[in-house]
């Protein structure tokens, strides 16, 4: 395993993160049961991953809980980030969801406090300035950001020190490209990258769109008539799947499969610190992080980048993967 420092920090993480999401199971993600999740964890510590992320959204907190649980007794061993959802950054609801999130996680501090969208109804100076408090008390140890574009990051910044930001990327969805990474390369801040695979597009699972369970056909990739899909767009599923093909091609020819020209793709970039990747068992867990030891030649890289470019020229610079341009949480 590789391991970087978050932003400026001397926190080192493991470049490939544990995606905690899915445990705990919802209508996305399907049921998970706990000791499968459990199993998950500990194959991920024994594999050098010591950086897991999850989200007090998640399963309406049972990701949290289930992770604390399968990490007591090690918590020194471990960076855990976990996310405050937009709605409770008031200086009153940010306390009491950070409380909240101690209690669950079963420790007493979170390494890694996100942000997980901005929220223009609540002023930032105030949740920044409980933010520094809560460092002060010393129940987070890191200030993060998640989903936060290039205007949002410039007015956090103002008030304060971010070291990460938590974004969707992969070879299918490079809207960060446009105007996000030049602000955190800017200023110093790590990128942090979910999604990698795409919501499985990248696998190679999938050969058409009709293929793809509604549950991961939400984004923009896809029509805005999938139901639950909720950005109303046209999608542009002949270009993603024309372009899933050519990175067919790509893994055929090389005889690398297309999850490790995915995640090579992405560990190849110097921008990115962590990848987060999501595992429901310790055998998907294996598969994925067997990437961090394929390393790509430039060659193939920029392959893998000039065959997506139309695609990314497609989406555009809106980051939000399920939201459309007007409606979109990520400016």
């Amino acid at each position: 395993m590789e391991y970087q420092n978050l932003g400026k920090t001397d926190i080192k993480v493991s470049r490939i993160c544990l995606g905690c999401w899915a445990f705990g199971g919802d209508r996305f993600w399907g049921p998970q049961e706990d000791s499968e999740s459990i199993r998950t964890v500990h194959a991920a510590l024994d594999a050098g991953i010591n950086f897991f992320d999850t989200a007090e959204v998640y399963s309406e907190g049972r990701s949290e809980e289930i992770l604390g649980k399968a990490l007591s007794g090690l918590r020194d061993k471990v960076i855990i980030g976990t996310k405050v959802s937009p709605q409770h950054l008031s200086r009153k609801e940010l306390i009491k969801s950070c409380e909240q999130s101690l209690r669950r996680l079963k420790t007493d501090c979170i390494d890694v406090y996100h942000i997980h969208f901005a929220n223009p109804h609540i002023p930032v100076d105030e949740t920044l300035s409980c933010m520094e408090d809560l460092k002060k008390q010393g129940k987070i140890r890191v200030i993060g950001v998640s989903n936060f574009g290039r205007r949002d990051l410039q007015e956090v910044l103002k008030y304060g020190r971010v070291e990460v930001n938590q974004l969707p990327y992969n070879l299918l969805w490079r809207a960060i490209e446009y105007e996000i990474i030049p602000v955190c390369i800017e200023n110093n801040i790590s990128i942090t990258c979910y999604s990698p695979l795409a919501q499985g597009l990248l696998t190679g699972k999938f050969h058409s769109p009709d293929e793809v369970p509604d549950g991961r056909a939400r984004t923009r990739h896809f029509s805005g008539k999938r139901p639950l899909a909720r950005h109303g767009e046209k999608g542009a599923e002949d270009e993603t799947f024309s372009t899933i093909e050519e990175i067919r091609k790509i893994s055929e020819q090389t005889n690398i499969p297309m999850i490790y020209l995915a995640l090579g793709w992405l560990l190849s970039k110097k921008e990115v610190s962590c990848v987060i990747v999501g595992a429901r068992n310790p055998d998907q867990l294996h598969q994925n992080i067997k990437a961090i030891d394929v390393k790509l030649s430039p060659d193939i890289v920029d392959r893998l980048t000039n065959i997506t470019e139309k695609l990314k020229q497609k989406l555009g610079p809106n980051a939000d993967m399920w939201e459309s341009q007007l409606k979109s949480r990520i400016h």
